[in-house]
């Protein structure tokens, strides 16, 4: 297992777009 491939920050990408577009779509139910 060689560290360094960049998993974590990948996980981590994935997971704020998540958190980004639940905002945005929490932002258009809001603006309803």
């Amino acid at each position: 297992m060689s560290y360094g491939g960049g998993g974590h920050n990948n996980n981590f990408a994935l997971i704020v777009v998540l958190f980004i577009l639940l905002i945005i779509v929490g932002a258009f139910y809001w603006s309803y």
